[in-house]
């Protein structure tokens, strides 16, 4: 699935209750496209984030903070 973020840096779910499932998951965030969209060079072309989920029923919520030659995630609540 494809989405791209809100006016807040957001985006909208990529499952929906009841259709995650336990396993390992990959989310690319297209980093460069984003930077250039702003007029800026960016060192990372691209992020992506492995995950692993142990219990489908949690809230998922995983941020990716960005700045042209930086990048953090972490698991949010």
């Amino acid at each position: 699935a494809g989405r791209r973020t809100d006016d807040n840096g957001r985006c909208g779910p990529f499952l929906f209750p009841g259709q995650a499932e336990a396993g390992t998951y990959k989310l690319r965030f297209e980093t460069a496209a984003y930077w250039q969209g702003l007029g800026q060079a960016s060192f990372y072309p691209f992020v992506e984030v492995v995950f692993t989920v142990t219990d489908p029923a949690q809230k998922l919520h995983l941020p990716l903070l960005i700045s042209p030659f930086s990048y953090t995630t972490y698991r949010g609540s």
